[in-house]
């Protein structure tokens, strides 16, 4: 039930609802949690007074970290090295068919420099990331059958 209102709405005994004019506030019976508009709510009782301030809400669940917190960690984490090892096993079309797949953004001509590098040179970094993202990348270049590592991209541990 809305009903229009004006003035002070005694809620408890030393609580009020203030409200203006031409404000709809519904009104009903049993147990119902903020499913209305938020009002402000004052103190009316002795020594008691003020308007409290709107409360705080975490919607994080318990034991997880916010997609903020995930993004600031990466950024603050050190970068590291996905490197790509030559193999005698794998065919150059294959490595880079797994090199696109694997690696977000990677670019049909990167992924050929990358595989073509290791290749003449026994290595190749493939990307520069942070360490999570590095440990994942290179357990999927290994899944896909090819030889990879990481390391911390300042040269050592």
């Amino acid at each position: 039930m809305a009903t229009a209102i004006s003035g002070r709405i005694a809620l408890s005994p030393g609580h009020v609802l203030n409200s203006r004019s031409g404000d709809k506030v519904s009104l009903h019976k049993g147990h119902y949690v903020n499913c209305g508009v938020p009002r402000t709510i004052s103190a009316a009782g002795p020594g008691k007074g003020g308007v409290l301030e709107r409360p705080t809400v975490e919607r994080t669940t318990p034991g997880r970290e916010s997609e903020f917190d995930l993004r600031k960690s990466r950024k603050l984490s050190p970068p590291y090295r996905v490197i790509l090892h030559n193999d005698n096993f794998n065919k150059r079309e294959y490595v880079v068919q797994v090199l696109m797949k694997v690696i977000p953004g990677m670019t049909l001509d990167t992924a050929v420099n990358v595989m073509q590098e290791a290749h003449l040179n026994g290595l190749s970094v493939v990307i520069v990331c942070a360490q999570a993202d590095a440990e994942q990348h290179c357990m999927q270049l290994r899944g896909n059958g090819l030889l990879s590592s990481i390391e911390p991209e300042g040269g050592g541990c």
